[in-house]
């Protein structure tokens, strides 16, 4: 849906710069909370109630709505925090005394535990590449230091060369909200840039990119969509049946951390997550590992 039509009221307006300043939400991260805050807003207009007077039962008959249309619950949620967000921020600003949302309950979803691959599985998709190809060591390169630090997708794709900082052994990485962490960087994947950045000379960066350390033949940096793919071929040609994406390479690292007896919290840091509520998922999978560990291996659990 466009928020677009709703940015001339200047509640909707304000709010969107409570985002983008306040909350040091990133562009993206602000269209997609007012893109949410529009199938509220478009729902209001169809049945005349102006969102400054609405009540609970509305907003409840408004969640049913989305239930009827084939919303699945995880996005309900979603939805439910955006619009929370609205209220609380029209009660901040004082065009409201009361927040109608206050009783407003998220749908109960599921724990959905993310793909996982072992350290064999990633050594097995790392060796399939083929390191003659021209692209062969930046790929490799990239896949190391996704596994390595952790890093979403979109903060491979824009990682600077100023920010390697390979002989102290760590990157700065700029994340969501442009915020900056540090994080350190394996030998195997310093290795591999190395490799990179010597065949990174033949290209000609294009204007803007000179900084940027993964490259296309072009010069331009890749995209997310394009990083997507090469994992996509790659695990298919190391016979990975799992269905993983790049973000499967930070889920991995994060959980061989836990696993390894690394503490949560330095997890978080790594991580960049906000909140350790985010981070604690990983103890979901770590849990899951112990008892699939004590139903193998448990002399109570053998056939007889």
């Amino acid at each position: 849906m466009n928020i677009d039509p709703f940015l001339s009221d200047r509640n909707v307006a304000g709010y969107r710069t409570y985002l983008m300043l306040e909350r040091s939400f990133s562009q993206n991260t602000a269209a997609a909370y007012l893109d949410d805050l529009s199938k509220l807003l478009i729902y209001l207009k169809g049945v005349h109630v102006d969102y400054l007077a609405v009540d609970l039962n509305v907003l409840r008959d408004f969640l049913v709505g989305l239930s009827d249309v084939g919303i699945c619950g995880r996005s309900q949620a979603r939805i439910v925090s955006g619009i929370k967000s609205f209220y609380h921020y029209l009660v901040l600003d004082g065009k409201l005394e009361e927040d109608p949302t206050e009783l407003l309950e998220s749908p109960k979803i599921g724990l959905h535990l993310p793909e996982v691959l072992t350290v064999e599985e990633i050594d097995s998709i790392l060796d399939v590449i083929d390191l003659s190809s021209p692209q062969g060591h930046r790929n490799k390169a990239m896949l190391e230091v996704l596994y390595s630090c952790g890093l979403r997708v979109s903060e491979l794709v824009n990682l600077q060369i100023s920010n390697l900082y390979l002989k102290e052994e760590y990157i700065s990485v700029v994340g969501k909200g442009d915020k900056q962490r540090l994080v350190p960087i394996s030998q195997r994947a310093i290795k591999e840039i190395t490799y990179w950045m010597q065949e990174r000379k033949n290209i000609t960066p294009k204007k803007g990119e000179e900084d940027i350390l993964f490259l296309n033949r072009l010069g331009a940096r890749l995209t997310r969509n394009m990083v997507f793919l090469l994992v996509k071929q790659y695990a298919g040609m190391a016979g990975i049946r799992k269905d993983i994406s790049p973000h499967t390479f930070r889920h991995s690292f994060a959980t061989h951390l836990l696993e390894g007896g690394a503490n949560l919290r330095a997890i978080q840091e790594m991580l960049g997550h906000k909140s350790i509520l985010t981070t604690e998922i990983y103890t979901h999978v770590d849990v899951n590992l112990l008892r699939d560990q004590v139903n193998r291996f448990h002399p109570m659990n053998r056939d007889n």
